[in-house]
């Protein structure tokens, strides 16, 4: 006892990590890494898993997807889009899947081909919904600014390039 007191919290952090099984026992099965997205318009990035932990950063919008890259207990590290990571609460996250418009002006399409007619227009740093990937698929089924269409993977940031899901 009087040994994990001496430690600090970031030691004892990295050594339960570090150990095999020890930090998996209470994860939430999940695969990482995986996209989600903020639940609230306000959630705290911080520097490591717990409240001890100073904030480093403040997410002002709700639905941005970030990756979870790992898990410990109810803490997940995130990575944005530019590349910040940190620890947020599993309770700020959500499994709604949505994706933010990366590069340049993108087109959504009416179906899953270039060719296709355009039906909106979305500039960067847009936000929209992830409605499905198909499998084998370069595009996904999308809802932005009130349209649903299809974009290709490679226009956004959430989705995996090899990713499906329904």
């Amino acid at each position: 006892m009087f040994f994990a007191r001496s430690l600090p919290a970031t030691v004892l952090v990295a050594m339960a990590l570090s150990v095999p099984g020890l930090a998996a026992a209470q994860d939430s099965g999940l695969p990482t890494p995986r996209f989600v997205s903020l639940r609230a318009a306000e959630v705290n990035l911080r520097t490591g898993p717990g409240v001890q932990y100073p904030v480093e950063w403040i997410f002002q919008r709700e639905g941005l997807p970030v990756e979870v890259l790992r898990e410990y207990r109810t803490w997940r590290l995130v990575r944005d889009w530019e590349g910040t990571q940190g620890w947020m609460h599993q309770s700020m996250l959500s499994g709604k899947r949505t994706f933010i418009v990366t590069g340049k002006a993108r087109t959504i399409r009416a179906e899953p081909d270039v060719k296709s007619r355009a039906i909106a227009f979305i500039e960067p740093p847009a936000l929209g919904e992830l409605l499905s990937c198909p499998p084998g698929s370069v595009w996904c089924q999308v809802r932005a600014q009130g349209k649903e269409g299809w974009m290709r993977k490679i226009e956004f940031w959430g989705a995996y390039q090899n990713e499906a899901f329904e």
